[in-house]
């Protein structure tokens, strides 16, 4: 499963790519604004290319509840950011957003990926990508960006995912977006407790049986501190090993915020599937 996004080219059957948080935005639930500053956000998605991430993934509007976000503020978040970060990194640029508009300002910026977690629910998201050479991440979501959150009610929640994405699939190919520029994301802790994600990521295999690259965000979210009773900033060990889950199961891309350990856990995981060879081996030889 080759893949071309932006200027790197991805083998999804023998690599996982590790994608790079970075939150331009006052209230992300896990940085707290830390890199809300235009220079800081610059400066953390070049650090983490330079640990091994293959992409960073800018975001200026979290999901969950909150104040709204006027356009003009996200793209003003976001843009300068990815200009920033293309021109003087070939890492993979994608921007988290459902709006339109801010996906098709950053990709005349230099993003490469739309990483869209509302499943497009923007009427023009489709079109915008389309009428570009960028890859659309598919999410599974059945709520409202910034919203208070309801309690979701699945008779079986893998299924129902693996429906909603297989048809969302099925829009975007028929928008004119080409199979080989989509990746579906089972949209861990959106919409959902923990019971049914961690579910998911138990049964993460169905999802990627879809056919298309599967990307795991499963970094620091609720289900790892309930799961495991870790407040924020106490789950990289938990993220870790939900990422590491989810590679077993099928994932090709993890998205996370600790560049240097996701990096270090995703090229073991790599060299236990026999993707890759040891960096070398010299232990009894």
């Amino acid at each position: 499963m080759n893949r071309i996004i932006g200027s790197r080219t991805f083998d999804f059957d023998r690599q996982v790519a590790v994608m790079a948080i970075i939150n331009r935005t006052p209230d992300s639930f896990f940085d707290k604004g830390a890199t809300f500053a235009l220079d800081r956000a610059v400066d953390a998605a070049l650090a983490a290319a330079a640990a091994g991430a293959d992409w960073v993934d800018i975001g200026g509007v979290p999901f969950g509840r909150g104040d709204p976000v006027s356009l003009a503020e996200e793209i003003d978040r976001v843009v300068p950011v990815i200009a920033a970060i293309h021109a003087r990194s070939d890492v993979v640029i994608s921007v988290d957003t459902t709006n339109a508009e801010v996906a098709r300002r950053s990709i005349e910026a230099g993003a490469s990926v739309i990483n869209d977690t509302s499943g497009f629910s923007d009427a023009d998201m489709a079109r915008v990508v389309s009428e570009s050479s960028a890859t659309l991440v598919i999410t599974h979501s059945n709520g409202v960006p910034r919203s208070e959150p309801q309690s979701p009610q699945y008779d079986d929640v893998v299924a129902e995912v693996v429906d909603y994405l297989r048809a969302r699939v099925e829009l975007a190919e028929a928008a004119g977006i080409p199979r080989d520029r989509l990746v579906i994301d089972p949209g861990h802790d959106l919409n959902k407790n923990t019971l049914h994600t961690l579910e998911i990521t138990r049964r993460l295999q169905e999802v990627a049986a879809i056919g298309l690259p599967t990307l795991a965000a499963v970094s620091n979210k609720d289900f790892i501190g309930e799961a495991i009773d870790r407040e924020q900033g106490q789950r990289q060990s938990g993220s870790i090993a939900a990422a590491v889950i989810c590679i077993m199961n099928g994932a090709r891309i993890v998205r996370m915020h600790d560049v240097p350990a996701a990096v270090d856990a995703v090229r073991l995981t790599e060299a236990v599937l026999g993707f890759r060879q040891p960096a070398y081996a010299r232990h009894n030889v």
